[in-house]
């Protein structure tokens, strides 16, 4: 066997998908086979992947022990003479494998290699070569003066911003997304140290192979796509955290003394500053918006007030103190019942927007009618307050999502903006998928390749012309016809306002990444279950909520109405935190959206269902889960109300 492949998977089962079907392609040319190791996943990966890849050797961990324990339990299957480890987020070109190996076949010195790495927006990934870290080193990098100055000798040295991305070069440390080495350097080396859980271990073994006499190279003759997001999400305080372990493990296994000392507190101190960073971007980032949005509303009740006693009801005088509590009180609970109607759900839409204003003056006309009649002012102000609220806050999201502050969702768009590159049969199968996933009207046309022109609205040889006059965002790309080593160079070379998605023909997703930071877009046949709508997450855990506080605030009514009514007070106790929920599923269910530990099934009590099959038992959670609405929590508790103690 000339190569091995070894993937470490971890509930990414649609970005591996695609990487299954890219590497089957480039398998074509060199002898390969193919290790999955999955590290405990939850998404029920194994049972998605195994019938759609029988070549593929997968191994299933009862834990997750990290990556590079995993990968040292795929080497014990591997066969190949060359070994490569590769990151499930990836797309590899058809001649990635042949050019490596016949790499290795003409430089003798060399131990390991990686290649040129872009994310899924053409960019390209600055660790696809790096230099060993140093206390300068790693504090320029963590302190942010490599961003700054990219190109440095002195501040960018890491990830040796000074060297030609287009050209080879020896470097010190490989990425483990991709990471070349012949089976024999391990053997004398050793493979990963399993010290390392995330982090790190690429740049062990990198060491070692350079201490063992041997060459690591930076190889440009072939890109990859690495979406990145994925399998890692960078950019965090927790990232930085980890990077810091990591590199502490390093430094106490290979350096000493006093250079250690300086490593540590350079370490430190860039931990620091970025946790600083971090904290900022966060605190923006999630009070900044809602802070705006209180202004906003506190605004528009304020100015309808004032328009109101002027033009309205100019015989009326509001009392100022009355009006001081209740418009921020007001404000607050038109916060509040915004945010449950999805108004800061992760994408703008327009229709969120106007969902959310809806229920928010539904809920503030309700709370005002059970007001006594010494604290209410006026339901026209409080009507007209918030439509002038709807208005500014519909304006300023629209300014947010055109300076790409706030991201927009596939469908954001009401008029068509999908282009997909394929040939005609390919388009037609994409056409139909989209379809079914409720896409269809988005879809522009398709555009030809390989100079097709037939049925094609445009062709990919002039798509960075003709993509603004056809009012294109979304650009899929259709491997089949279209040879991965062809995607991967335009992904690199459109400089274009487009969002690239893959799709490989036969595959049953859509994947793609606009940043390497962030978590990827994703598009699949598989069901779509009500209860991981984010506003249906929301809402179950505001009925956990408010149903346990009702419960502890007439407490000592369940001594008479409810079977075991202490085992109910810490069942309230443990739902309002968060342990429990009221309603979920009969059985722990892996493959089904996240609920937590739950006191009823979603039939009512759980010892009903202890005699169904395993089978009735899924379909039961299945169900429940597909067609999850608050309604049904809501019912299933009342109606179980005396089984609450269970």
């Amino acid at each position: 066997m000339t190569l091995s492949v070894i993937i470490v998977n971890y509930n990414v089962k649609y970005f591996l998908e695609q990487c299954l079907y890219s590497v089957s392609k480039a398998s074509v040319e060199t002898e390969t086979e193919v290790i999955v190791v999955d590290n405990h996943s939850t998404d029920d990966s194994l049972c998605y992947l195994r019938p759609k890849f029988p070549q593929v050797k997968f191994i299933r961990n009862e834990t997750n022990s990290g990556f590079g324990k995993a990968c040292n339990r795929g080497l014990q299957e591997a066969t190949g003479k060359y070994v490569l480890f590769l990151n499930p987020d990836t797309i590899v070109a058809e001649d990635s494998f042949s050019t490596c190996v016949r790499f290795f076949e003409s430089h003798f010195d060399c131990g390991a290699l990686g290649v040129k790495m872009i994310d899924g927006s053409g960019c390209f990934l600055k660790e696809s070569k790096r230099a060993f870290p140093s206390p300068l080193t790693s504090l320029f990098k963590l302190s942010g003066l490599a961003h700054l100055f990219p190109t440095s000798k002195i501040f960018a040295r890491y990830h040796l911003g000074y060297l030609d991305k287009e050209n080879n070069h020896e470097v010190d440390v490989l990425a483990g997304a991709f990471l070349m080495t012949k089976k024999e350097v391990l053997q004398t080396v050793g493979a990963f140290d399993e010290d390392f859980f995330m982090y790190g271990e690429d740049v062990d073994l990198s060491y070692r192979i350079q201490k063992a006499g041997y060459k690591n190279y930076y190889l440009a003759e072939t890109s990859i796509v690495h979406f990145k997001g994925e399998s890692t999400k960078r950019g965090s305080l927790n990232y930085v955290l980890m990077f810091y372990r990591a590199m502490s493990v390093f430094v106490k296994k290979h350096y000493g003394g006093a250079r250690a000392s300086v490593f540590h507190f350079s370490i430190r101190m860039a931990i620091w500053l970025r946790a600083f960073v971090s904290a900022f971007v966060k605190l923006i980032k999630w009070v900044g918006i809602p802070a705006i949005d209180a202004v906003i509303i506190l605004f528009s009740f304020l100015a309808v007030k004032e328009a109101w006693v002027r033009y309205v009801r100019t015989d009326i005088v509001y009392p100022d103190k009355l009006l001081l509590v209740s418009f921020p009180l007001f404000t607050l609970l038109f916060l509040i019942a915004a945010y449950y109607a999805g108004l800061y759900d992760r994408f703008y839409k327009r229709r969120s927007v106007a969902r959310s204003t809806v229920v928010a003056t539904v809920t503030l006309l309700t709370v005002y009618a059970l007001l006594p009649e010494q604290y209410r002012f006026s339901r026209g102000i409080v009507v007209f307050g918030a439509i002038t609220a709807f208005l500014f806050i519909s304006f300023e999201r629209w300014l947010l999502a055109k300076a790409a502050v706030l991201p927009q969702p596939l469908d954001a768009s009401s008029r068509p903006h999908i282009v997909i590159a394929a040939s005609k049969a390919e388009y037609n199968r994409v056409e139909n998928f989209l379809g079914e996933k409720g896409f269809g009207n988005r879809i522009i046309g398709r555009i030809g390749i390989n100079g097709s022109q037939t049925s094609a609205i445009a062709h990919l040889n002039n798509i960075e012309n003709t993509a603004e006059a056809l009012n294109a965002k979304e650009l899929v790309f259709c491997a089949g016809t279209l040879s991965y080593k062809e995607i991967i160079a335009l992904t690199e070379r459109l400089r274009t306002k487009l969002k690239f998605r893959y799709h490989a023909a036969g595959s049953s997703s859509i994947v793609g990444s606009d940043t390497s930071t962030e978590s990827g877009e994703i598009l699949s046949a598989e069901t779509d279950f009500a209860l991981a709508l984010p506003s249906n997450r929301r809402l179950k855990r505001l009925v956990d909520v408010l149903a346990s506080l009702l419960f502890l605030l007439i407490f000592p009514v369940q001594f008479f109405l409810v079977k075991k009514p202490m085992k109910f007070f810490a069942n309230c106790v443990a739902v309002l935190f968060g342990v429990k929920t009221w309603v979920g599923y009969s059985n722990a269910e892996p493959s089904l959206p996240f609920v937590r530990k739950s006191v009823l099934a979603p039939n009512g009590k759980k010892e009903v269902v202890v005699s169904f099959s395993d089978n009735n038992l899924y379909l039961l959670n299945y169900w429940y889960a597909r067609n999850y609405e608050p309604s049904l929590d809501i019912k299933t508790i009342f109606s179980h109300y005396k089984d609450l103690g269970g």
